[in-house]
């Protein structure tokens, strides 16, 4: 399940009102917090997290995230790690959906996801949430002030059809929904890697392999965020000087899981270079395999095409159904009052979709 906040996705806090010991970016990163005792700061203790002085008045303090993706929130993490004397002693979250990329004050209708609730020091918490709606941002709220090491929200991305419609899509995107579905081996760094929206900083941000000693090769299965016709294929290998794979291979699959076609056949790889590879026109994927011959390493992998009509109908009736209602109002107008759709009215399909879609 993708972390929805993280940094890797493009999350960003962006407001908090109090960072006085540790910053609120601090919040997001993706790598497990860390904790060196006795250093120190201008401001003391230096913490790998979020902390807030130590509060002499009534109230909470609190940090906004604005999500990298999107989506529907399944699960929340609140990580109290090596703070052990100065951890909030209760916290709540809640969630907000908004157009654009809108100041916190302009940030309102917020939604709890999850209630006041007790925490430990030094401790992962983890809050199940069954609200079923598409949120942008959330507010992590502590009280009554403190540290905390990482906020993590896992959920379904789901994306805005009105950023795909008529122009090509990363098809297998994390923040469009993509996800690996199997792989043969992720020994030295795991496949999620090959998704992720940035480039890789070093080898570790990437997806690598043990060294295979016996027959075959090794893998990696993708599920698209959106089924399409792909066109092009870019396979980074910078990074990978001595353990890039000596040649790679696409194949696609249909809904069905039935392979359809190759989409690249076997071509040889330049260790620590950034290919992309023109494809020839064929039928709709729902999945693809990377072969990796015989094994090795990549930084990235992304996969662009043209969504299918049916895929992007299926996901503006998703998005549409799931918006929280101040937000359809905004996105929908009138036609948000006769939600849940079984089927997009023409009004809404040209709002998400455009004047011509269908």
């Amino acid at each position: 399940m993708l972390d929805l906040a993280s940094v890797a996705v493009r999350g960003t806090v962006i407001a908090a009102n109090d960072e006085f010991f540790a910053g609120k970016e601090n919040l997001i990163e993706p790598a497990a917090p860390s904790f060196a005792a006795r250093t120190f700061g201008p401001h003391g203790q230096i913490y790998d997290g979020w902390e807030t002085r130590r509060r002499r008045s009534p109230g909470a303090d609190w940090a906004v995230v604005r999500l990298g993706a999107p989506g529907v929130v399944r699960r929340v993490v609140v990580d109290t790690a090596h703070f052990t004397g100065n951890f909030p002693e209760r916290c709540a979250v809640e969630a907000t959906a908004a157009e654009g990329y809108p100041g916190v004050d302009e940030l309102t209708d917020w939604t709890t996801l999850v209630p006041v609730r007790s925490l430990r020091g030094d401790t992962a918490h983890e809050f199940a949430v069954t609200d079923e709606h598409r949120y942008t941002h959330v507010r992590l709220r502590i009280f009554p002030d403190g540290g905390v090491a990482r906020l993590r929200v896992f959920g379904a991305p789901l994306p805005d059809p009105r950023d795909l419609a008529g122009c090509p899509a990363e098809l297998t995107g994390a923040a469009l929904g993509g996800y690996v579905a199997d792989r043969s081996d992720s020994f030295f760094a795991p496949a999620d890697n090959l998704l992720l929206p940035d480039p890789a900083a070093v080898m570790g941000d990437g997806f690598e392999t043990r060294r295979r000693r016996a027959d075959g090769n090794d893998w990696v299965e993708l599920a698209l965020g959106i089924p399409g016709v792909p066109h092009l294929a870019e396979i980074d290998a910078r990074h990978f000087l001595g353990n890039a794979p000596g040649a790679v291979r696409l194949t696609g699959q249909a809904a069905d899981g039935t392979p359809i076609r190759e989409v690249l056949p076997e071509t040889g790889l330049q260790p620590g270079t950034c290919h992309r590879f023109r494809l020839a026109a064929g039928e709709p994927v729902h999945r693809v395999r990377l072969d990796l011959v015989p094994d090795g390493g990549l930084a990235r992998f992304r996969l662009y095409g043209s969504p299918t009509t049916a895929a992007l109908d299926e996901l503006a009736l998703r998005y549409a159904n799931a918006l929280p209602e101040p937000h359809a109002r905004v996105v929908l107008g009138a036609a948000a009052a006769e939600r849940p759709y079984r089927a997009l009215p023409d009004p809404v399909r040209a709002a998400l979709l455009g004047a011509g879609a269908g």
